[in-house]
């Protein structure tokens, strides 16, 4: 695995979710507080959905997409709620400095 910078730790506010790009493919970063940041694949599983202008539950740990309303765990990236039946991938992460780092395959 390669740690690669999705972002600065100032750009997604303390219980709030930010959409960013990498390579052309879309994240969804979780500011959690304490409990660090999480970071999703930010496409709906169910109808292929932008997660961008998901509602996120920072207390529940979850986002929901816009579309149907299916909530999927920030943690685990498995669906919470219908229609979503398949889960989403779920990134591990790391701060370093102010950066926000994910974990991604090492291209071969």
């Amino acid at each position: 695995m390669t740690l690669v910078r999705i972002c600065r730790t100032d750009e997604v506010p303390e219980g709030e979710i930010r959409r960013f790009e990498l390579d052309h493919r879309p994240f969804a970063v979780a500011n959690l507080g304490d409990e660090g940041f999480r970071v999703v694949e930010a496409v709906c599983s169910h109808a292929h959905r932008l997660l961008e202008e998901a509602e996120g539950d920072i207390d529940e740990e979850t986002i929901q997409c816009p579309k149907h309303g299916s909530g999927v765990g920030l943690n685990t990236g498995g669906p919470r709620t219908l229609p979503a039946t398949q889960p989403v991938e779920v990134f591990a992460t790391k701060i370093e400095d102010d950066d926000v780092l994910i974990e991604v395959p090492e291209e071969s």
